[in-house]
C-alpha cells in the first residue's frame, strides 16, 4: 500500500513552553511551506486555523499549495490557544462561548471546502477539567457531543477526526483515549465523525497504538487520520519517530496495513531545540524504513501474531533490527 506523508505546518515554526516564550525564530508561512515541500516524501500539509489559514488568505494559500504541488490534508481549528476557550470550547459552561466555538469551526469548515480539504482535525485541548468536584462531566460531555453532531450534520462532505490526548493543557481531557473518543463519535450519530490517533498522545495514555487502531476499525472504520511523533511515555515530548518506540512503530504500521488504513501519515512534532525540517524529515524517513520492514515481512508478521510466541517474535525482530557483531 502506497503511503502518503504530510506534516502540520506550524511544526516548522517557533516552539515555546511555560519556561521559555520562544526557542526559535518564527519563519513566515510561505517560508515554512517551501521548507515543507523540500522534505523527502512529504506531499501534504495540515493548516492550523487562524495561525496559518483565515478567510483573508484562502486564495493566496490555495495558489501557494498548488504551485508547490502540495495537498491540504486537514485544517485544525484553534480551539486550544485562544484564551476565550480557557475553560473549554464545545464543552464550556458558557453557552455563548460554545456558540462562538461552533461558529468559528464552521468558518474553518467553509475554508476547508474552498481548499478541497476533506478532514477537519479537532483537537479540543481546553475541553476537560483540573480539579475534582469542579466539573459536571455529564452535562459538559453532552454539550461536546451536541456541538460535534451539529457540525458534522452541517458539513456531511467533511470528515471530522477527533484527536485525543490524556492531559495538557488541562490535567484531564474529555477526549483522553481511543475508547472515550469512539464513544463521542458514535453518540454523534454521524458517519462522518471519527478519530485521529496521535501516537505520542496514545503513549502518554498508556495505550498500545496497534490495539487502538483495531478498536477504531471494529467500531466501523472510524480511524480517519494519523499523527506521528515519539516520547518517553510520561509527557508529550514531540520527539523524532522511532527514537524511543521503534518496535511499537513496526507493529503500528503492521496494524494500519492489516486494517486497511489508506489515509495520511502526518507528522505532528514540535522539535523544541532541533532543526525543525531535519527532525521532521528524520521522522518521515524512519516511518518509510519501518514500513519497508513491514511490507517485506508481512507474511512472517502474520505468522508471528498468530503464534503468539514472544521468544520467536524477539528472535525475528533481532534479525531485522540488529547488525551482526
Amino acid at each position: 500500500m502506497a503511503r502518503k506523508y504530510s506534516l502540520v505546518l506550524g511544526n516548522l515554526g517557533n516552539t515555546r513552553d511555560r519556561f521559555c516564550s520562544g526557542y526559535k525564530a518564527n519563519p513566515d508561512t510561505m517560508t515554512m511551506l517551501a521548507q515543507a515541500a523540500n522534505i523527502p516524501h512529504v506531499s501534504g500539509i495540515e493548516l492550523v486555523g487562524t495561525w496559518d489559514i483565515r478567510p483573508d488568505n484562502v486564495k493566496e494559500m490555495s495558489k501557494a499549495l498548488g504551485d508547490l504541488g502540495m495537498t491540504c490534508v486537514s485544517i485544525i481549528p484553534d480551539l486550544f490557544a485562544n484564551k476565550l476557550y480557557w475553560k473549554g470550547s464545545y464543552s464550556s459552561r458558557d453557552a455563548s462561548v460554545r456558540r462562538e466555538a461552533i461558529d468559528y469551526t464552521r468558518q474553518m469548515c467553509d475554508i476547508a471546502m474552498q481548499l478541497g480539504c476533506q478532514i477537519m482535525n479537532i483537537w479540543p485541548g481546553q475541553d476537560g477539567y483540573d480539579y475534582l468536584l469542579c466539573a459536571d462531566y455529564q452535562r459538559e460531555r453532552e454539550w461536546f457531543v451536541e456541538a460535534v453532531r451539529e457540525l458534522a450534520a452541517a458539513y456531511p462532505k467533511l470528515r471530522f477526526a477527533l484527536e485525543y490526548k490524556p492531559k495538557e493543557p488541562r490535567t484531564h481531557s474529555y477526549l483522553a483515549r481511543m475508547a472515550d473518543t469512539l464513544l463521542v463519535a458514535m453518540r454523534s450519530g454521524c458517519t462522518n465523525v471519527g478519530v485521529t490517533i496521535d501516537t505520542g498522545h496514545a503513549y502518554v495514555g498508556g495505550e498500545v497504538v496497534g490495539e487502538a487502531i483495531v478498536l477504531a476499525h471494529q467500531a466501523g472504520d472510524l480511524l480517519f487520520h494519523m499523527h506521528f511523533n515519539d516520547n518517553h511515555g510520561s509527557w508529550d515530548d514531540d520527539m523524532i519517530v522511532g527514537s524511543v518506540h521503534s518496535v511499537a512503530y513496526i507493529e503500528t504500521l503492521y496494524w494500519l496495513d492489516r486494517c486497511g488504513y489508506a489515509g495520511w501519515l502526518s507528522m505532528d512534532q514540535y522539535p523544541y531545540r532541533e532543526d525543525a525540517a531535519g527532525a521532521i524529515g528524520e521522522s518521515v524517513l524512519w516511518l518509510t524504513q519501518f514500513d519497508a520492514i513491514v511490507q517485506a515481512n508481512r507474511r512472517k508478521l502474520d505468522e508471528l501474531v498468530a503464534a503468539g510466541d514472544a521468544v520467536a517474535t524477539s528472535a525475528f525482530l533481532r534479525t531485522i533490527l540488529a547488525r551482526p557483531a
